[in-house]
């Protein structure tokens, strides 16, 4: 028994040991490597963004007036058509025959003019000679009276038909796009109220609506009272400077379905009346220049508007140096002697790859952008330079 317990023992100090040698061969973890960026101010271009719907800047409905069978259709579905062009055509037989006829009433009305007026002269005479009665002169007074209105209501009904004749052609009233058409020759228009049969949009400039919150417009007030006089010559005058790169510096931009910036800029021309209780905004209407027609009613596109309030000497930080945490934003310093240590701060808009700081940090120090899941706070990390920009980074930054 005695000789059993000396050889565990014995096992006991060299597994003791082992374990002492092992727990000193272990390697001590490495230092991790960061890279930071330095905290700088700067002027950025701050933005408000919206999704806009683009409306033609006139859209014309085009409808039957009149009352029958479309004979014709003048215009290729889809075309640019002029002010003045005709577009459709109604059979206009019915309605010829009702202008001649109302010709011949102007003139059966002006004969029975004539006759009551020369009627009255005779009585005239005789009354002056008391030949005739004060109740005959009287009665050729109204007479004649009554046949001139009825030169003038024949002469309406002859306007009115000659109206109806010419509702059988309809012509454009705007210069722009023509629509699908909606009705077919040979189908009967105008039987319960004006057919549509196409709308014209005027497409050059073209509409864009898009909301603003309430907040932003409160800020932007007083730069939104100065519309005054901001009507389509304006903006096609502003169209005309800043495509030649003077004029505005904060022309609205335009961004495509496709994620494309529209290769021109508008303007704002007006401001609704009203804020919409429902949503807490107000909707804003811009111009934008469309010559080649590429922008057509109905599309949406982020209008993007820059901001005034914001953006000049602002602290700036990239965006991937931001730690969130339930809300609250952090940035992991790291200082002269290599430690890191994490500063809560308050953050700003953002400015495309970069956030704006408004506390927190000052300039100059030096914030972790890659590297953060191996720096907790109170870590010493090792700073590597920082590589220079590839130029798909440069692209993707402009």
């Amino acid at each position: 028994m005695i000789i059993k317990r000396i050889a565990l023992g014995a096992l006991s100090l060299v597994a003791f040991a082992a374990g002492c040698d092992e727990t000193k061969a272990k390697p001590p973890a490495p230092t991790p490597h960061v890279t930071v960026a330095v905290v700088a101010r700067k002027d950025v271009n701050l933005s408000l963004e919206a999704v806009g719907n683009l409306d033609g800047y006139v859209n014309a409905e085009i409808r039957a007036r009149v009352r029958g069978v479309l004979q014709g259709q003048r215009y290729k579905d889809g075309a640019t058509v002029k002010q003045g062009q005709l577009l459709f055509s109604i059979d206009r037989a019915e309605y010829a025959a009702a202008l001649d006829a109302a010709k011949a009433a102007v003139a059966r009305a002006e004969t029975a003019a004539a006759h009551n007026k020369a009627q009255l002269e005779r009585r005239q005479d005789l009354g002056a000679a008391r030949v005739v009665s004060r109740q005959e002169l009287e009665d050729a007074e109204a007479s004649a009276r009554d046949a001139n209105d009825q030169v003038k209501a024949a002469g309406a009904q002859l306007r009115q038909a000659e109206l109806n004749v010419s509702y059988t052609e309809i012509r454009s009233p705007v210069t722009g796009i023509a629509g699908l058409a909606q009705v077919r020759v040979g189908n009967l228009v105008g039987q319960d109220g004006p057919t549509l049969l196409t709308t014209v949009s005027e497409v050059d400039p073209i509409r864009v609506n898009f909301p603003m919150s309430e907040i932003d417009y409160v800020k932007a007030a007083e730069r939104l009272k100065q519309l005054d006089g901001h009507d389509r010559a304006w903006a096609e005058a502003q169209f005309k400077k800043m495509d030649a790169g003077q004029g505005l510096d904060d022309g609205l931009e335009l961004v495509l379905a496709d994620g494309s910036v529209y290769a021109h800029r508008g303007v704002i021309v007006a401001v609704n009346r009203q804020v919409d209780a429902t949503t807490g905004t107000i909707e804003l209407q811009a111009l934008f220049p469309n010559h080649d027609g590429v922008l057509r009613p109905g599309q949406f596109g982020r209008v993007r508007m820059r901001r005034r309030d914001a953006g000049g000497q602002a602290l700036v930080v990239p965006d991937a140096s931001l730690v969130q945490v339930q809300g609250t934003y952090s940035l992991a310093v790291v200082g002269a002697d290599g430690k890191v240590k994490l500063h809560p701060v308050e953050v700003g808009p953002a400015a495309g790859p970069s956030r704006i700081i408004t506390s927190g940090v000052e300039v100059g120090d030096r914030v972790i952008v890659d590297g953060l899941q191996k720096a907790p706070d109170g870590a010493t990390v090792i700073v590597d330079p920082t590589p220079p920009p590839t130029a798909a980074t440069t692209a993707e930054r402009h």
